[in-house]
């Protein structure tokens, strides 16, 4: 299926905000710049920045808040910091991305590493930005949830354990835990920061995270899917890379049918947590159904 045209009009908004946001940069480190930009500027469906804005005008009534384009674009630095890291040598050790030469390869080890962490403090920046939303409190509760999704029990944690993964078998619970937090921990905050920023009460709060944690685990079902029987020119990278590398998956553990009627069993959870909201969700919606349909 392809998204909806008011999702893919996010998607667009969210890129050009990207791409403001990297031609204001000024500095002698002009190389540093430049491999920011490319990690981040370099395709991708900016799915976790549009989980953003759809939460985010759920929680307000309908219009997008002032500042939500912000958190929208935090979101994906923090996300391109995750896979520069990733692709290195010492991690996945990964020479492509989304069809183009990983950022090591295009730049250097020691460049890729320092644009990993300068994304990361760049997606903190923005959210701490009083322009960003005008209550500090918003503000520090955005700053605080993403370092929790990026931190220790979060993506650091999760790429942890999915490099223990490699010396040894894990089972179906260690690895529905280590994805849960590499890959889960971002999706679930998208979804949290939107309703956060959007002045969501408890209630939409909740469902909004509900609705993200079976997605996260959703979306990763639909990667090793794809990693297992993908087109690896439609991929943009290798596929059967996991399996190469000796690491549990979920299609491994489950075998394919299950993991296929698992991921499409999280989603119709996923979809259920925010009924109550009816058509106003419906963008929400889409966007869980795309991250099992997709074929990259």
């Amino acid at each position: 299926m392809s998204l909806p045209q008011s999702v893919r009009d996010d998607a667009v908004v969210v890129e050009r905000y990207l791409g403001a946001l990297f031609n204001d940069m000024n500095g002698p480190a002009n190389r540093l710049a430049d491999s920011m930009r490319y990690a981040t500027m370099n395709g991708g469906k900016r799915l976790r920045a549009c989980l953003v804005l759809a939460a985010a005008r759920l929680a307000a009534g309908g219009d997008l808040p002032a500042g939500a384009m912000a958190v929208a674009a935090s979101v994906e630095c923090l996300h391109a910091y995750s896979l520069v890291h990733d692709d290195l040598p010492a991690m996945d050790d990964s020479d492509t991305r989304r069809g183009e030469p990983s950022c090591h390869i295009a730049f250097d080890e020691a460049t890729a590493i320092l644009a990993g962490d300068a994304l990361q403090t760049m997606a903190f920046e923005l959210l701490a930005d009083a322009r960003t939303h005008a209550d500090g409190n918003v503000r520090a509760a955005l700053v605080a949830a993403l370092a929790r999704a990026a931190g220790l029990d979060g993506m650091a944690g999760g790429q942890m354990l999915d490099l223990e993964a490699e010396s040894r078998i894990m089972t179906l619970d260690e690895v529905r835990q280590m994805q849960a937090m590499k890959t889960g921990a971002l999706i679930q905050y998208a979804a949290a920061a939107g309703g956060i920023h959007g002045g969501a009460d408890a209630t939409l709060q909740s469902a909004l995270e509900r609705y993200a944690r079976d997605l996260g685990l959703a979306f990763q079902i639909a990667d090793d899917l794809l990693d297992y029987d993908g087109d690896a020119e439609l991929l943009g990278k290798p596929a059967g890379q996991d399996a190469d590398r000796g690491k549990g998956s979920f299609v491994v553990l489950m075998g394919l049918e299950s993991a296929r009627a698992a991921a499409a069993e999280l989603i119709a959870d996923a979809e259920a947590a925010l009924e109550r909201w009816g058509d106003a969700a419906a963008p929400l919606r889409s966007i869980a159904r795309f991250a099992i349909e997709r074929q990259s």
